[in-house]
């Protein structure tokens, strides 16, 4: 069997030698050493043979089965060097351009505001999408008999526990979740998904993304909110802008604001875009509802804030001058690389 292992190896490295192509050298490798190879074979005949011939003629087949290996290598790698030598590179040439992603612009204007509100020490907090009926409805005021309920439509979860669950319909709904959690004095904004059971068409559908704010602390007024608000509005559209507040209800503020913004287009003079009226609806807004800081933990008569929301869809509209809100979730490349 010793003479047998040599001849194997002495003709082995005859035939590498002569190989010329990587296909070729991996035909000859699994010949000569797969699991059918001539040399597998060999060594499977190891076992007929006694202990001190095991041991003598093992070692010398790992030896010779080590140096093919080697041999095989040592030819790859010149065969792999000399087919890239055969391709010409141009270094001169300009490289290959790298395409890059675009962020939807609900993402590019959430960054901007949650810049604009960290600047001025607002905590940007997260909360979950699937809510209790308690947070999202009763500890904003709005009880189970309540005609506010019938203005969301809402996505109810069926469960066979006694906790009911919707999908959350206003970010308000962490209002009271942070109050509970941070307490007093506070200042956050909350963005996120919310859902409404309705119609779609080119102003309305049924996920949408909100950002909410919050500031609570003793003194907090109406003059605090249009301050934040100015300031909030002009970074967004970079303009000084001129607002104007009016009545609204909301049942977890008291009082309700609605909030327009002079239109930035025509300069409240009247145009196509505020149809022609020279202000544009922004967002509703409040003082906190007494019944709000309870639930929360805090005693209202000490502490006062004030509450707002603003639809990041409405407001990218009216920036980015997008006229259908079905854009946003479209998928349509050609939309996102605007952006």
């Amino acid at each position: 069997m010793e003479k047998k292992l040599k001849e194997i190896k002495e003709n082995a490295l005859k035939q590498i030698s002569k190989i010329k192509n990587l296909e070729a050298l991996r035909n000859y490798e699994l010949k000569l050493l797969g699991r059918k190879g001539e040399l597998t074979k060999l060594l499977r005949g190891l076992s007929d043979l006694s202990v001190d011939e095991r041991k003598k003629l093992g070692k010398l087949a790992n030896d010779i089965k080590t140096d093919l290996k080697d041999n095989i290598k040592s030819i790859k790698n010149n065969l792999d060097v000399d087919s890239g030598d055969k391709k010409f590179t141009d270094v001169t040439l300009p490289g290959d351009k790298l395409e890059q992603g675009h962020l939807n612009p609900l993402t590019i204007l959430q960054h901007e505001l949650e810049d604009i509100f960290t600047a001025m020490g607002f905590m940007v907090l997260d909360g979950p999408e699937l809510e209790s009926d308690y947070y999202n409805f009763e500890a904003l005021n709005i009880p189970k008999y309540h005609p506010a309920r019938d203005q969301q439509d809402t996505f109810y979860i069926d469960r066979d526990d006694k906790e009911d669950l919707v999908l959350r319909t206003q970010t308000s709904s962490m209002q009271v979740r942070a109050m509970q959690k941070f307490g007093a004095p506070l200042r956050c904004v909350v963005p996120g998904r919310v859902f409404r059971y309705e119609a779609i068409d080119a102003t309305h559908d049924n996920t949408f993304y909100q950002i909410e704010g919050l500031m609570i602390d003793e003194n907090i007024s109406i003059a605090n909110l249009i301050s934040v608000l100015k300031e909030v509005l002009s970074g967004i559209f970079h303009t000084q802008a001129t607002i104007r507040v009016r009545p609204g209800y909301f049942p977890f503020v008291e009082p309700g604001l609605e909030v327009d913004m002079q239109c930035t287009m025509c300069g409240g003079k009247g145009c196509s875009a505020c149809k022609h009226g020279g202000w544009l609806e922004m967002l509703g807004s409040g003082m906190v509802h007494p019944n709000v800081l309870k639930a929360g933990n805090l005693d209202p008569n000490k502490y006062s804030g004030f509450a707002f929301g603003i639809g990041l869809e409405r407001l990218a509209m009216m920036k980015y001058n997008i006229n259908d809100i079905r854009l946003f979730r479209s998928g349509d490349i050609r939309f996102i690389e605007q952006f």
